[in-house]
């Protein structure tokens, strides 16, 4: 249960999109204060805004359905 999520080493091929709202990072790999959730078998990236807002249902585990 306690896994880290390590970002891949290599640049995505699409850019990175917060899946929350929409913000689009302004380099091809995430930046490290966005946070990496693995959801149904998807990558999914959150910006810090929208991680700092749902912090606590991050650490909880909630899938972001359900904030």
């Amino acid at each position: 249960m306690d896994e880290e999520t390590h970002h891949p080493k290599k640049p995505l091929a699409d850019p990175v999109v917060c899946a929350r709202c929409g913000v689009t990072a302004e380099a091809d790999v995430p930046p490290p204060t966005w946070v990496c959730a693995v959801e149904d078998g998807r990558r999914q990236y959150f910006c810090d805004d929208c991680a700092r807002l749902h912090i606590r249902a991050i650490e909880s585990r909630l899938d972001s359905v359900w904030w």
